[in-house]
């Protein structure tokens, strides 16, 4: 039977489960006597992987760095992120040798490592023998074929029907240390295409995009798109009348994996400055660190960007901070702030560890780190200490990956004007599958909500409106079945509607809709 929801106003289609979120103007635009309710992520203060020991030799004894990827897979959960080590690794061969034959500092980025868990909390480091690293195999580094490595986003695609391609990787290779540089790579750092049959062993497929800088935030499959959501910075997107800019976010697209199509989409950029002298990579303003990383959850995409404080002077890097906001996609490429400019995750509720030697700024990393478990949604993210690149300071350097969650889908509440008795809010419309569908809410005062069906011209349809009009049983819950006195979803199958939702106060639970949960 046919399990699909389409939303004609997007052109999403999703199979079995659809989400609207109340961050979501897209999918519930049309409100009265209603303002959103952000919701204030708890953040764990211990991160949940952290580097090894400094001096240990292992390829992580600086930084274990989440511009990477969380997955719940086979019943575990699997992470792949970026190290740093200290020191140059004399083991490398050849090929990798050449290309860090350039890096001036005893700071190296990479090799892209990988850790396991059976809670999402507690993580071990597979000793997986690809890597000989300074005279040992007794590590987590992945065997590629690239020195100066970040930005391991990884999917598991289960549409793939080949399965050495079941798992696919985009990482951020830094060809401008290699001497002579990288056959048919512009000297900045850009993607690199992997597959793999087990997210172990990789095959790299090639370059989407030899010539472009892209540094990425998160790489996802959303509506049929295989999408990498990265920062442009300065002059390779140039701004308005071919001025310079600073770091914006700009998505780049494929069918396939394979063919990637030329050009990119401007993602989600925050305002450049008037004044010329302000602008560009060394400018005192907001920019977008990273891009997007974002999530799919079938009929919206919820990601957070960086909201990168920089600095005004180009040696003044341990200046520059950095917290995340929250945006939201329907198409996945995109993106829109539910509050223009509202710190999601502030670099304050999350810091980087403590440094004896000195107080140091915090920067937050997002990357595929959110995803729902069980009954509640966890937002992996990386923080390092900024220690600039000064010699005395970056010795202190260090990352690690932390962990902020929120009840289930609950980003953000749809609630009552402070003075209001009543509020609506209006669905966008929706076709229901011809096999008929349940509606749940995600809401606090869950009983004292009303849920009124309407054709897409907002005309009320009589068997649902009214004295007809459906309410859940339950006072509150993360989905909240609705019930019509008179009629089902059933009897609608096939049929493009919208939804109209009554929020009363009363004398119970302060009345928040969260997401309308459709199955």
């Amino acid at each position: 039977m046919d399990g699909t929801f389409s939303f004609p106003s997007t052109g999403i289609q999703v199979s079995d489960h659809a989400v609207l979120l109340a961050i979501d103007d897209a999918s519930l635009p049309v409100r009265s006597n209603l303002c959103l309710y952000l919701t204030r992520p708890k953040v764990r203060p211990e991160p949940v992987l952290s580097p090894n020991p400094r001096g240990s030799n292992a390829p992580d004894d600086l930084a274990a760095h989440f511009y990477g990827t969380v997955l719940r897979d086979g019943g575990r959960f699997r992470m792949w992120y970026y190290a740093c080590h200290w020191g140059r690794n004399p083991d490398w061969p050849p090929e990798v040798a050449r290309q860090l034959a350039r890096n001036d500092s005893e700071l190296y980025a990479g090799p892209l490592c990988y850790a396991e868990s059976q809670d999402g909390i507690a993580w071990t480091k597979p000793k997986l023998g690809q890597v000989l690293f300074k005279g040992s195999l007794d590590n987590n580094a992945f065997d590629l074929p690239h020195g100066l490595v970040s930005c391991a986003t990884v999917i598991r695609d289960q549409d793939d029907p080949d399965p050495a391609r079941r798992y696919k990787m985009v990482y951020e290779v830094w060809p401008h240390a290699s001497d002579p540089p990288i056959e048919g790579l512009a000297q900045v750092p850009t993607a690199v295409r992997a597959v793999s049959h087990d997210g172990l062993r990789w095959t790299v497929l090639g370059y989407p995009y030899p010539r472009e800088f892209i540094e990425h935030g998160s790489f996802y499959k959303h509506n049929g798109l295989y999408i990498i959501n990265a920062q442009s910075i300065d002059m390779q997107v140039p701004g308005e009348g071919g001025t310079r800019r600073g770091r914006q976010g700009f998505a780049r697209f494929s069918l396939d994996f394979d063919h990637w199509v030329e050009g990119h989409v401007e993602s989600f950029c925050l305002p450049e400055p008037r004044e010329p002298a302000q602008k560009g990579v060394n400018g005192r303003y907001d920019q977008v660190h990273l891009g997007v990383g974002a999530a799919s959850f079938g009929s919206v995409c919820v990601g957070l960007y960086g909201i990168w404080h920089n600095s005004h002077f180009a040696d003044a890097f341990g200046e520059i901070s950095c917290d995340l906001g929250l945006v939201v996609s329907s198409d996945g490429l995109r993106f829109r702030e539910p509050v223009k400019g509202h710190v999601y995750i502030a670099r304050e509720d999350s810091p980087a560890a403590p440094c004896p030697a000195g107080r140091y700024n915090t920067n937050l990393t997002q990357g595929n780190g959110i995803l729902n478990v069980g009954d509640e949604t966890r937002i992996y993210h990386g923080r390092w200490r900024n220690t600039g690149d000064k010699p005395g300071d970056i010795e202190n350097y260090r990352g690690d990956v932390a962990l902020a969650t929120i009840p289930r889908d609950r980003w953000g509440a749809l609630g009552l004007f402070p003075q209001a008795a009543e509020g609506t809010v209006w669905s966008d419309p929706v076709v229901l599958p011809q096999s008929g569908c349940r509606l749940g809410l995600n809401a606090d005062g869950a009983s004292a909500m009303r849920v009124e069906v309407a054709d897409e011209r907002f005309t009320l349809l009589p068997e649902f409106r009214g004295k007809n009009a459906g309410s859940p049983a339950e006072t509150g819950g993360l989905d909240c079945v609705v019930r019509w006195p008179r009629a089902s979803l059933g009897s609608l199958g096939g049929r493009t509607v919208r939804f109209k939702i009554t929020l009363r106060r009363g004398s119970g639970a302060e009345p928040r809709l969260y997401a309308v949960n459709l199955s």
